[in-house]
């Protein structure tokens, strides 16, 4: 049986893999338009590759996407983080766990990513087409599909497998849509904001380790670390707002007011008590000079400043609006949001084809047989942390093995 893949990222080699060992009978064809496979492997985590995350129970796993959280949870049982990390450790890559739950190989490079799946491609007979793009698929003929490229011609297979990422590759979408299925319009997730703010851009570089940042009008709210950066804010608590606000911020043009809580342990009366008790336990210590724990120097100072504190202000002399007005901007400091930035080199979308066309025991569409979909191509999408990677992994290995017609009754 001719088999054919198009896109040579994870997902699609994960499915060619696995298609390949699961049945060997099978010829399995991978065909990438660019030059080189697996290229947002080489860039995931700063170069290190985020391959998953250590959350092994596959219900609380499905939370951290904001599409697909239920059409995961099933998938997520049948190859779990857990089975990602024994694959890849039955291959000689060892991954290590960080304090907050992102899995990298011990190496610290994509690379061994990269080679390990480009050895097993090969090892298991998978055929592999770079600089080959495929522009259309046409249902019939002597095969299942006849797929056009410029570079190769005319390929038949009976089993085709979409695998092409998000809106970048408009290619995978147009092939979906040619063959009967919705596109989601897809729109950016997990990107840092834009912030003109004056005194936010004299403070490139600092972190907070808890933060609160809210859209009241959208419903949105997330807490977590923040990075101040030369354009605006970023981190976790920031990237986590855009994925789970992708299309609302969308909607918005990226233009709306941030509130940012940097004190969220503390409620408005704590807060009121605690500053009280700065006022009478350093009465004649600069206020600008007295930061909240855990908040860095700089950004109390600026913080200070914009509460229309004064540089030579102590506690002593801190009158009760002044008081009032710290408070205020500790708890709802309003930022101007007026654009984003991708996050680092990384890519992620929300959108395409819509999961309802598409059976998730078998990532089989449900409109056009032997049609099967994995990965990022798929309107479903993960927070940040090796999440769209574990989606890609789950994915790629159930469509593999469901196209090979011989599954294994456990992962291999």
């Amino acid at each position: 049986m001719q088999i054919a893949i198009i896109g040579g990222g994870a997902a699609g080699f994960f499915a060619a893999i696995a298609c390949a060992r699961a049945n060997p009978e099978n010829e399995v064809s991978l065909y990438e338009r660019g030059s080189e496979f697996l290229t947002k492997v080489r860039i995931s985590g700063g170069g290190r590759c985020n391959v998953t995350h250590a959350c092994f129970d596959p219900r609380t796993l499905s939370e951290h996407y904001p599409r697909g959280e239920r059409a995961l949870i099933s998938p997520l049982h049948r190859f779990s983080p857990a089975d990602t990390v024994a694959w890849f450790e039955a291959r000689g890559v060892q991954l290590k766990t960080e304090p907050d739950g992102r899995m990298f190989p011990v190496t610290d490079s994509s690379l061994t990513i990269i080679d390990c799946l480009l050895g097993e491609a090969r090892a298991a007979g998978v055929r592999l087409f770079p600089r080959t793009g495929i522009e259309e698929a046409i249902l019939g003929g002597p095969a299942t599909f006849a797929l056009r490229s410029r570079e190769a011609g005319t390929i038949h297979c009976d089993r085709l497998l979409l695998a092409t990422g998000g809106s970048r590759s408009i290619a995978g979408a147009q092939i979906a849509q040619s063959l009967g299925h919705t596109i989601v319009p897809p729109v950016p997730s997990l990107f840092s904001l834009h912030v003109s703010t004056p005194w936010l851009r004299l403070l490139p570089g600092i972190s907070v380790p808890d933060i609160e940042v809210s859209l009241h009008a959208a419903k949105l709210r997330e807490r977590g670390p923040m990075l101040i950066t030369h354009q605006g804010v970023s981190g976790p608590a920031v990237l986590r707002f855009s994925a789970w606000g992708a299309r609302a911020l969308h909607d918005l043009d990226y233009r709306f007011v941030l509130r940012v809580n940097w004190v969220p342990d503390f409620t408005q009366e704590a807060l009121r008590i605690h500053l009280q008790s700065l006022r009478e336990s350093n009465p004649n210590r600069l206020v600008i000079n007295s930061p909240l724990a855990p908040l860095p120097a700089r950004l109390w100072e600026q913080l200070a400043l914009a509460a229309g504190i004064d540089l030579g202000t102590r506690w002593t002399t801190l009158s009760r609006a002044n008081a009032q007005a710290l408070a205020q901007i500790l708890t709802h400091t309003e930022l101007e949001v007026n654009g984003k930035s991708l996050n680092k080199e990384e890519f992620v979308t929300c959108g395409g084809v819509s999961l309802r066309e598409v059976n998730f025991k078998t990532m089989e569409s449900r409109i056009t047989p032997h049609l099967y979909f994995a990965g990022e191509l798929l309107d479903l999408d993960g927070v940040t942390g090796g999440f769209n990677f574990q989606a890609a992994w789950t994915t790629g290995w159930i469509a593999g093995h469901a196209m090979a017609d011989r599954a294994p009754a456990l992962p291999s």
